[in-house]
């Protein structure tokens, strides 16, 4: 026959397998252990570099396209995820080429916005 446990307060329930264990010898806990963790918000992040955003027609059957180029040190998966914020923000598409992220129409302005977010140095360059 099982042994039932009762569920009218009494003291067994109050017990954990962990009440037995003791804190001798472990160092003391910080007193401030959430902001050992997280990040402060008064700490600079770092630029990740300067990207060129451009608006061109030129070989596009006289549609713009605003390109983003000049990326350095983050690779295609990122810069898929980026467009993909792009595109959302947007409301248009576009698409990963030759390392540079291509947005349909000229979204100059949204699209400085999106890279200045994610820590980039955006820069209008071209026409």
């Amino acid at each position: 026959m099982k042994q039932r446990i009762s569920t009218d307060g009494e003291p067994g329930l109050a017990q954990t397998p962990f009440a037995v264990l003791s804190s001798d010898g472990l160092p003391p806990a910080s007193e401030n252990l959430a902001t050992d963790i997280t990040p402060s918000s008064k700490q600079a992040r770092k630029h990740r570099g300067r990207v060129d955003i451009l608006r061109v027609k030129t070989g596009r059957a006289g549609k713009t396209v605003t390109v983003v180029k000049n990326f350095v040190g983050i690779g295609l998966p990122e810069k898929e995820q980026l467009a993909k914020v792009m595109q959302r923000a947007c409301g248009t598409g576009g698409t990963v080429k030759n390392g540079q992220i291509e947005i349909q129409g000229d979204k100059r302005e949204e699209v400085a916005r999106i890279l200045t977010e994610a820590n980039f140095q955006p820069v209008f360059a071209g026409g």
